[in-house]
């Protein structure tokens, strides 16, 4: 995968650090390609965080995962490099990634993965 997708994120100032609030994001457009048939992946990313320092701009986010629609990469694979690109770009204090693809060969598939600080 093209490393230079992470450069696509940005971030702003979170106004509130002291404070533990939670943001959930949503993006019900998101595809991919299935590296073994070459056919689309459609899913719904649910973002789920709580912000240090930066709070990840809509926009870039948008933008980043478009990147994927060419993209042959498992189910597994994408849920975890998003996770880790929206680690390494906003540095959250917990971030919870929802990945639910639609069905395909009658198997709907959920992928969740999850980042805690200091853990």
């Amino acid at each position: 995968m093209n490393g230079e997708f992470r450069e696509t994120l940005e971030t702003f100032e979170n106004q509130y650090p002291g404070r533990d609030y939670t943001i959930e994001i949503v993006c019900p457009e998101f595809t991919s390609v299935c590296p073994k048939t070459g056919q689309p992946d459609f899913g719904t990313l649910s973002f789920t965080y709580v912000p240090e320092a930066r709070c990840i701009e809509l926009k870039s986010l948008k933008l980043y995962l478009q990147q994927f629609r060419n993209e042959g990469v498992f189910y597994e694979n994408v849920t975890n490099r998003i996770l880790d690109d929206f680690v390494a770009v906003v540095a959250p204090r917990r971030v919870r990634l929802v990945a639910a693809f639609t069905a395909r060969g009658g198997i709907v598939t959920t992928v969740t993965a999850q980042f805690e600080a200091g853990r």
